[in-house]
């Protein structure tokens, strides 16, 4: 069994990701500043499930302090899977700084540490968003990325050309992976189904950007977390694309969820926002041939799975600031 050091582990897809490499009975360090980007309390809510592995070992840690991740690495890996970032697109306009410390040293302090260690393997956790407004759909690996809409794209376009510079300076295997709209239960509460979700469960507006017709490739978590461990295999150095290439529109997921809750959407539109684009949907055919991967959930049961982890948890939950 293999020892992997996972960041970000009480983030929504690297609690996910450890909670699978550990029912492959593999040992799991895993870091995580637990910093107040949205709700601790979702933070909380994962570890726990995490901290009743034996396998499973956590310390709080930023990877931003390169000091304290030299004395980590001194553990030795087989593997480092980076998942800790500053996600979204919204916030990052508001505050792009903290998202290029995050997103893009970040990266760096862990590749420049894999180096010095001789950790052979690195899995980066990059973004759809990269795509920017391009209108050619299914977006692919070799689509032009080099207009990002958004500090949040641009930070991930960053770590994505540090990751391609140590494979060629010294030959760490590198698997980036651009993850497409991830949804589920115990899910980002700034990510548009946990909100509509609340939203149409507590009776409150739902807050609708644009007109409600963009369409997003919305990928269910557990398809995510095993593409993720697949991704640990020997490939040099790839992008790839993890989405279900089965684009839905949002006004068409508050309906569902309406259907499914037993409740009306009392819906509130905004003009949209310039970082937003209008559809995303991916082409997955390099994570089928290199990664042996494809999408197993289909969006009504990953939903009807959010909708039924939000009940279970509504005390708390309610309250989660949207």
């Amino acid at each position: 069994m293999a020892k992997y050091l996972v960041t970000g582990a009480a983030g929504f897809i690297a609690s996910k990701v450890c909670e699978f490499l550990l029912a492959e009975d593999h040992e799991v360090i895993g870091i995580d500043s637990l910093n107040d980007a949205y709700d601790v309390r979702l933070k909380d809510w994962r570890l726990g499930q995490l901290n009743r592995k034996p396998k499973f070992t956590f310390q709080q840690l930023d990877i931003c302090n390169r000091d304290q991740l030299k004395k980590l690495f001194r553990l030795s890996f087989d593997a480092v899977i980076n998942l800790a970032a500053r996600a979204g697109v919204r916030q990052s306009v508001v505050d792009p700084w903290i998202y290029f410390e995050t997103n893009t040293t970040g990266t760096l302090n862990l590749l420049e540490c894999s180096r010095e260690f001789e950790i052979k393997k690195f899995v980066l956790a990059s973004t759809s968003s990269l795509y920017g407004s391009s209108d050619v759909l299914p977006f692919r690996e070799d689509d032009n990325t080099r207009k990002p809409l958004s500090p949040y794209a641009a930070s991930k376009k960053a770590a994505e050309a540090l990751c391609y510079t140590y494979h060629y300076l010294y030959g760490i295997d590198i698997t980036v992976l651009r993850y497409f709209t991830v949804y589920g239960p115990a899910g980002r509460p700034e990510m548009s189904l946990f909100r509509f979700v609340q939203w149409i469960c507590e009776g409150r507006k739902v807050i609708v950007f644009g007109d409600g017709n963009q369409s997003r490739d919305f990928t269910y978590i557990d398809d995510i977390a095993d593409g993720t461990i697949k991704a640990l295999k020997p490939v040099g150095y790839e992008i790839i694309n993890l989405g279900s290439d089965q684009p839905i529109v949002l006004l068409d997921a508050i309906r569902l969820i309406e259907k499914m809750a037993g409740c009306r959407a009392d819906l509130l539109m905004r003009p949209r926002h310039p970082a937003d684009v209008t559809a995303t949907r991916a082409d997955i055919t390099k994570a089928e041939k290199i990664l042996g991967w494809r999408p197993v959930h289909d969006f009504e049961q990953g939903v009807n799975s959010l909708l039924s982890w939000y009940q279970a948890n509504r005390g708390w939950a309610k309250d989660i600031a949207t």
